[in-house]
């Protein structure tokens, strides 16, 4: 009798002693690593012989074109928090769950974003740079620099992620408010943190902004122009999302004309970005009026080796679950299935 194949793609390391372990003598495995040409898809014989898919990457991405090729696929597993590069609404049609890793990476996330706030409050990448270049021993001049206690610290979604970054800026003495149009109001009475009924009203009462929000129609480029303008002037906006939730022009515009006084941002609109964009050109080339405003890190918050075990065994046994008894666990398309591909 065949094995159920679990086909792994876009891996992200050498050994699969994890997925190994979990799968026993019960199923084969098949792993694709990365890199392959972004947009290329893998031979059709690939897709057509899975019983699950793990996607590892979110540069493979799953549409309708490609899940025609899912002839066997019961369950496809997106093994990170975003699934925006899955066509969940298609799987469904199909009787395909869609599920994600929604509890790995999370206090990764949540300390890089704080990480971003300090590096910019404290001047650390000011006064590195600083001394590495003339050995200049003094304080002053780092232009960020601000006392952390009582900040408003604004915080766009509040889950997972959002909690945790909320716990930590508490524990700097900021004071935290949040936006989430999917929690009821009230939420705040519980947490002990200010709740605001809209994204402007929220920008407008944060000193520090923090985005923690999937990239949905809804979510998509929201922060623009006028939302930047809703902050204060002054303002820090931090990234560790989506990069698609704003708007570059609109962040370069702003951090140009000083009004947004500097950015942290760990994830881009597109990804490795186009550095020839002028305000990509202006830090790199440490241009002055943007000099020390701006901290890029390429998409690495979710980064220790301890999460990326977490990954591997959580996105395993998500499928194994399923095949063997039906389990679903962090089905991002549950509410469209009306049937399932057994």
């Amino acid at each position: 009798m065949t094995k159920p194949l679990i086909a792994v793609v876009n891996a992200l390391h050498q050994a699969h002693d994890i997925e190994d372990a979990l799968c026993g003598d019960a199923y084969d495995m098949e792993m694709h690593p990365y890199p392959f040409a972004p947009g290329t898809p893998l031979p059709d014989d690939v897709y057509a012989r899975a019983d699950a898919w793990l996607n590892y990457r979110s540069t493979h991405k799953i549409t309708a074109d490609t899940l025609a090729r899912m002839t066997r696929c019961k369950i496809i597993v997106t093994s990170g928090v975003g699934y925006d590069h899955i066509d969940i609404a298609r799987a469904a049609e199909l009787g395909i769950p869609v599920c994600n890793v929604p509890d790995y990476g999370t206090t990764e996330v949540a300390d890089h974003a704080l990480a971003l706030v300090l590096s910019l409050t404290r001047g650390i990448t000011h006064y590195d740079a600083g001394l590495k270049r003339n050995g200049g021993w003094k304080a002053e001049g780092a232009p960020t620099v601000r006392r952390l206690r009582g900040l408003r610290f604004g915080i766009v979604g509040l889950g997972r992620i959002g909690h945790a970054v909320a716990r930590r800026a508490s524990g700097f003495d900021m004071s935290v408010r949040f936006f989430d149009p999917y929690l009821s109001p009230g939420v705040g009475l519980s947490t002990g943190w200010q709740q605001h009924a809209s994204l402007h009203a929220l920008l407008a009462d944060s000193d520090v902004v923090s985005l923690h929000t999937p990239l949905t129609s809804e979510t998509l480029g929201m922060i623009d122009d006028a939302a930047l303008q809703a902050m204060p002037q002054g303002g820090i906006l931090i990234n560790t999302s989506r990069g698609k939730v704003l708007r570059l022009e609109a962040v370069a515009a702003a951090l140009e004309s000083g009004h947004l006084q500097a950015a942290g941002l760990d994830v881009l609109p597109d990804e490795p970005p186009d550095y020839d964009h002028p305000l990509f050109t202006a830090w790199r080339e440490g241009a002055p009026w943007l000099q020390n405003r701006l901290i890029l890190t390429p998409h690495a918050a979710f980064f220790a080796p301890e999460s990326i075990l977490d990954k591997r065994r959580l996105t395993t046994s998500t499928a194994i679950n399923y095949l063997q008894d039906g389990t679903l666990r962090a089905c991002v398309n549950e509410a469209l299935l009306t049937s399932k591909r057994r």
